[in-house]
């Protein structure tokens, strides 16, 4: 009987980690940035300035001079296809999703944006963040905990954010 009671620790102990993912979505509010923090983006965080009059690799045919731009593109990307070219996601809705693989309120938006694409409404991009590994998108947006989402504007500064949204259509509704 006594070889029971470790394994019974253990799945406490992970029961009680994993409630944490998805504990109090509503109150979790995200800090702003102080002032400022905006113009010293940490590594490898977007510059939409920097790459704003560069081409996305591959393709140097351009339109007509002086044509309206194209559309916001809209969908549900990684965030190192994001960072190939931020400013072209510019005149949308960008939403940084951090998500974490061991995260299961993850897992379910990740899976349900991932199987309906088409739920991401049109003119917004939601670029999935590794939440273990962006350390400094982390602290640039004060970002303590996975499942979080950033609206971002243009320039990559904070707009709004929160914790605890499944499908493309209500994280566009927070945006």
């Amino acid at each position: 009987m006594r070889s029971t009671r470790p394994v019974l620790s253990f799945a406490v102990a992970a029961a009680l980690s994993l409630a944490a993912c998805g504990a109090d979505a509503d109150s979790a509010a995200v800090p702003e940035p102080a002032a400022g923090s905006a113009t010293s983006a940490p590594a490898g965080a977007p510059s939409p300035a920097a790459s704003a009059n560069g081409s996305a690799s591959g393709s140097a045919s351009g339109s007509a001079s002086g044509s309206a731009p194209a559309a916001a593109p809209s969908g549900y990307i990684e965030y190192a296809k994001y960072q190939q070219n931020p400013a072209m996601y510019s005149a949308g809705t960008v939403v940084l999703f951090f998500h974490a693989t061991w995260c299961p309120d993850c897992q379910r938006t990740d899976k349900n944006l991932a199987a309906d694409p088409a739920s991401v409404p049109a003119g917004t991009t939601i670029v999935k963040v590794d939440y273990d590994s962006m350390t400094d998108l982390k602290r640039k947006y004060g970002v303590t905990r996975q499942w979080t989402f950033v609206s971002i504007d243009a320039d990559g500064g904070l707009k709004n954010s929160w914790t605890g949204t499944d499908t493309g259509a209500a994280i566009a509704a927070q945006a």
